[in-house]
């Protein structure tokens, strides 16, 4: 291509830039970061610099569910790693990058799911993506069941696997996905892949029943639990310890980054399985092993949440008195059978403006949920109350959202 050629490809480029930029502002979609810095001695609050302006902020959207990653134990198990380490791990897992820790933290999440083994990626999206790409490009005619509310990791990685025929169940319908499955080819391998907690509605997955079918119709497994491990069943496996079906699903997918309050993804299941991922996962194979601090907070983030039960319950506790109160103030909250609680607004500008009202006016922030995330006109505020967020804090969270979607004076508590 010529330098005229070049150039004249930069401006059609550049223009389908701005173009697409203009489209998304005008439509309210456009994603302004809020640069949060997180105050570890008093999480759940942030410090935000803001319009030239710097405050305290009471944070009410973090996915750290549990506040592990202000946690003591996990700080300091970070900092005698990084001493002791260093700050990398020097490569991938096959150049210089598996240590001790690393196996470790796998057999640790292995133990968590009762499966055999487990595998780390540098991303609970990347776990995904890899994984499901890897599986679907064994055979050249797999069946694969997704449902409609997918991450988009798991989409992204379903499409990777391009030998594969995509079928896209109707969200959490037992019936649509068994008159799928039945229309497929019997002698066909079949993968049901679907998620345990869905963030965005904070509904929850009938795991048992799409175990029986995946048996009735001699499928494979594949669940996501990054929005419910550490919080739900005994030990924090997740819905599927809570629900007594671990066992009958072949791949357990969870992350480190929400609940643990660390960061990573990882996979659990036969080893066979794991070891042939390892061995054929670009997104495992090529890129740099998590860092030995950050699996070393992990390993004391899941060794101490397998035994705190009372963490867990006070999580719940909270969400269940947010959306109590939510409900007796006549504000939107939307139907959630989970931690997460949806605040029904439907428009992506207005979800903005309120967010930045909360900020501005009354030093708090919850996340604006907009399209693609949700489908449009279903947009959202998301809050995720934790085991710090008092009663005085969701009181003061209330009357602030009376004030601006209700247009009722509330005193502030005192």
């Amino acid at each position: 291509m010529s330098l005229p050629e070049r150039f004249s490809v930069n401006h059609k480029f550049l223009a389908k830039c701005d173009e697409a930029l203009a489209e998304i502002t005008a439509q309210g979609r456009y994603r302004r970061f809020v640069a949060l810095e997180k105050l570890a001695d008093r999480f759940p609050y942030y410090q935000v610099t803001m319009e030239g302006r710097t405050r305290d902020i009471l944070v009410w959207s973090s996915n750290d569910y549990l506040a592990m990653g202000t946690d003591p134990v996990v700080i300091e198990a970070s900092i005698e790693a990084a001493r002791k380490m260093g700050a990398g791990a020097g490569g991938t897992r096959n150049i210089a990058g598996s240590s001790p820790l690393h196996v470790a933290l796998e057999e640790e999440l292995a133990d968590l799911h009762g499966k055999d083994a487990a595998l780390l990626f540098t991303s609970g999206y990347v776990s995904n993506q890899a994984s499901l790409g890897a599986i679907l490009n064994a055979l050249p005619d797999w069946h694969v069941f997704s449902d409609a509310k997918n991450h988009n990791s798991m989409i992204v990685g379903i499409k990777d696997g391009r030998k594969a025929t995509v079928h896209v169940f109707a969200h959490n319908d037992m019936a649509d996905l068994e008159r799928r499955l039945a229309a497929a080819p019997a002698d066909a391998p079949k993968l049901i892949a679907f998620e345990s907690v869905y963030s965005m509605d904070g509904d929850i997955a009938p795991l048992a029943a799409i175990c029986d079918l995946a048996e009735r119709y001699n499928a494979l497994t594949y669940l996501d639990e990054v929005h419910a491990v550490g919080m739900y069943g005994a030990h924090g496996g997740g819905v599927s310890e809570r629900d007594g079906v671990a066992g009958r699903i072949t791949i357990i997918e969870g992350t480190l980054a929400k609940a643990f309050g660390c960061h990573g993804g990882y996979i659990t299941g036969d080893f066979k399985v794991l070891d042939y991922i390892r061995s054929v996962a670009a997104g495992f194979i090529f890129t740099t092993a998590l860092p030995p601090p950050t699996v070393a907070a992990a390993l004391a983030s899941v060794r101490t949440l397998k035994a705190d039960h009372a963490r867990r319950a006070l999580l719940f506790n909270r969400a269940e008195t947010l959306k109590q109160k939510f409900a007796a103030a006549g504000l939107p909250v939307m139907p959630s059978s989970s931690h997460i609680v949806p605040l029904f607004i439907g428009d992506a500008a207005r979800a903005t403006a309120v967010s930045l009202r909360l900020i501005r006016e009354f030093g708090m922030y919850a996340t604006p949920i907009n399209y693609p995330t949700v489908a449009a006109g279903t947009e959202r505020l998301r809050f995720t109350p934790g085991p710090k967020h008092t009663d005085a804090m969701m009181d003061d969270l209330v009357g602030a959202l009376q004030q601006i979607l209700l247009g009722v004076s509330v005193p502030a508590s005192a």
